[in-house]
């Protein structure tokens, strides 16, 4: 079959490739909503990581086929032998990653579309055959959203429609406080040089604040590393509030029905800041060590209380608008110029907003 962009018939076939991570899984998927809804037809299947796929893989109408990276070479045998006797008609490689290039080539597909040359990292461009359109400093679920606009669709109001098991509200009901409560994620990822979080002690400053001004309570939300339940033990003990901690506690569909019960959420960039913004929650977002612009939640970003232009200042002596896109601050103390003032004034703008 002989296809070109943009498509002048919807596919029959198509395949997403994007394996991780938390968040950016989250911002695929208002483009995944976009060709269920022009191509109800179309066969959808995604290429995921077996974490990422545990929070959306019971999304109707696609079939999700799991790569673990934990299996090492084992995964692309795994990915080889249920996709050696299929074709697709279009795949959309949207991750540029080795990992996710070579994964990609056991992917037969007629149409490979990737990032613009720019945005196609660690040589991406060498594994697609047509390009969605450069774009100069979009945010990451824009840029998602160019690979609809190259098929020839215009982009969909923005849905993301993440499913709550009922299991899942019932086991999160039974953790969480029955009055309103304020959601606090801490911590992002543990990788290398990858200072996000902010301190223990700016924690505990708000979680005092919202109980003793706001009457709210505080959940604490995270996953199961050490150093995630190490960082909320800190923050519990330095609390003279209390909060519930949560952190390693949940599953990722717990976790997403705790958000969803939360009057607001606070949290550095990390997964589950763009899984509270994708249900609609109002997400105080700290960034100084990575740009806002680019990965903040996507719909309140007014919220976000940044730093990342000073800390890029202080960081290379130059603006933002000087440096590469996106580009990273790898400084771990960026984050403490991040001030509780600032937090607790964002606080206090959202819970004024939810009482009128």
């Amino acid at each position: 079959m002989s296809l070109s962009l943009p498509l002048s018939a919807p596919p029959k076939s198509l395949c997403i490739l994007r394996l991780s991570a938390l968040g950016d899984v989250t911002h695929v998927l208002p483009t995944l909503r976009t060709l269920q809804q022009h191509w109800p037809q179309c066969h959808i299947s995604w290429v995921i990581g077996k974490t990422e796929a545990s929070l959306v893989c019971d999304i109707p109408g696609v079939e999700f086929i799991i790569f673990d990276k934990s299996q090492g070479v084992k995964a692309y045998r795994e990915l080889h032998e249920k996709l050696k006797n299929r074709r697709f008609d279009v795949l959309l490689h949207m991750q540029a990653a080795l990992r996710a290039s070579l994964a990609s080539l056991l992917i037969r597909a007629d149409i490979r579309l990737g990032f613009d040359r720019a945005r196609a990292t660690n040589a991406q461009w060498l594994f697609t055959n047509a390009r969605i359109a450069p774009q100069k400093r979009q945010h990451v679920l824009d840029g998602f959203l160019e690979f609809a606009k190259a098929l020839g669709l215009e982009p969909a109001p923005l849905r993301w429609d993440i499913p709550i098991p009922s299991a899942a509200r019932e086991a999160a009901g039974k953790m969480l406080p029955d009055e309103s409560f304020l959601a606090i994620n801490p911590c992002s990822s543990a990788r290398a040089r990858n200072w996000r979080n902010w301190s223990v002690e700016s924690y505990a400053a708000v979680i005092d604040h919202a109980f003793e001004t706001h009457g709210l309570r505080t959940v604490l939300t995270g996953g199961p590393a050490a150093n995630e339940k190490a960082y909320a033990e800190a923050i519990v003990t330095a609390c003279r509030h209390t909060p519930v901690n949560l952190v390693g506690g949940t599953t990722l569909k717990q976790m997403l029905a705790v958000l969803d019960k939360a009057a607001v959420v606070i949290a550095p960039d990390t997964g589950p800041a763009h899984m509270a913004n994708a249900l609609g929650k109002k997400v105080i977002g700290l960034y100084a060590t990575s740009n806002p612009e680019r990965t903040g939640p996507y719909c309140h970003r007014e919220l976000t209380v940044s730093r990342y232009p000073e800390a890029i200042e202080a960081e290379y002596g130059k603006s933002v608008e000087e440096l590469r896109w996106g580009k990273r601050v790898r400084n771990p103390e960026a984050m403490l110029m991040i001030t509780t003032d600032e937090v607790i004034e964002c606080l206090t703008q959202v819970m004024g907003s939810n009482s009128d």
